[in-house]
């Protein structure tokens, strides 16, 4: 076979060893149409580029790849260039702050090295699509991968925090898992001082520092569910609750976890097309707001301060159209 072939096969083995943890070089052999042999060979080859092909013999040896002390190249198919692509471009824009540059350096080393046809397609979807930059709350990389080794490690953190007010406070926390919302990033541990489950926002952190005390092992509630109930029940001057002629996945995908939580309607329980919607905000003004860009029907539940922001601000909207008719 000509050079090109057994580059084209080496590939194709690179493509395979990704695909699955695990190969036996009978499977390989059989996949790619040579011999056992010729798979021994290839694995050689892969590995004098850097590529760390572990082996294992005996009953259900076989071949996987491994981790390296460097990063060599790596192979994609069509779908995974394109996802990839697509990521590195939300990343550009992203919360993490230092994240942009590499993001946009990893983006422009892709895109050179792209079939001209990915690279089209590529080039298509980015200017069908544009960016909307939102109210998101940048942190520094820093102090993510910080928090990410001690929820890894198990290890206590100190940090310094400010609260809604602003208030600054010392924390030592064993935390457990981060959770993101596109927007924010928080972190759910344990503070030692109040001896109690807490969410941080990590923007709100500072001089992060991993400590070398261990964790003390403790049942944790679900990450996800204990932040989604924190970020929506902030202290709130008064907390909203309005039925929407809606369903309730519909209107998740609309309103952020940081606003309020969606549910069934307690009246309507069986009703797939109309939702509960309780909300925590200091502005009862902005919450109107929000309902409006819905564009659903809302019924307003309660307090009478929202009833009253809704209805100024529809007077408003009134009072502009009659201007502008």
């Amino acid at each position: 076979m000509d050079a090109n072939g057994t580059t084209e096969r080496v590939l194709r083995l690179l493509s395979l060893l990704q695909r699955r943890p695990s190969w036996t070089a009978a499977e390989l052999a059989a996949t790619l149409g040579v011999t056992e042999r010729c798979v021994r060979r290839d694995v050689e080859r892969l590995r004098s580029l850097g590529y760390p092909v572990l082996a294992r013999v005996g009953v259900g040896g076989g071949y996987r790849l491994g981790a390296g002390t460097k990063l060599p190249p790596l192979l994609l198919d069509d779908e995974e260039a394109i996802a990839t692509a697509v990521s590195l471009r939300l990343a550009t824009g992203g919360t993490v702050v230092g994240a942009e540059d590499a993001a946009l350096r990893a983006m422009t080393k892709l895109h050179q090295v792209m079939p001209p046809r990915l690279r089209s397609e590529v080039r298509t979807l980015h200017e069908a699509t544009a960016l909307l930059p939102g109210p998101v709350a940048a942190i520094d990389a820093d102090t993510l991968m910080t928090i990410a080794r001690a929820c890894r490690d198990q290890v206590r953190v100190r940090f310094a925090y400010r609260d809604r007010n602003g208030t600054p406070s010392p924390r030592t926390v064993e935390p457990v898992r981060m959770v993101t919302t596109g927007r924010r990033w928080y972190l759910l541990a344990f503070d030692l001082d109040r001896d109690d489950w807490r969410t941080f926002r990590l923007d709100r952190m500072a001089e992060v520092v991993a400590s070398t005390f261990r964790s003390t092992p403790r049942e944790h509630p679900d990450p996800v569910a204990h932040v989604h109930r924190s970020v929506s029940s902030w202290p709130v001057v008064a907390e909203a609750r309005i039925r929407l002629d809606a369903s309730a996945d519909h209107v998740r995908a609309l309103v952020p976890v940081e606003v309020g939580r969606v549910g069934p309607d307690p009246e309507h329980p069986d009703d797939p097309g109309r939702c509960l919607l309780v909300a925590g905000v200091e502005d009862p003004d902005w919450l109107a707001l929000h309902l409006a860009r819905l564009g659903v029907r809302a019924e307003i539940l309660g307090p009478e301060e929202v009833r009253a922001a809704v209805a100024r601000l529809g007077a408003r909207i009134s009072a502009m159209v009659g201007v502008g008719g």
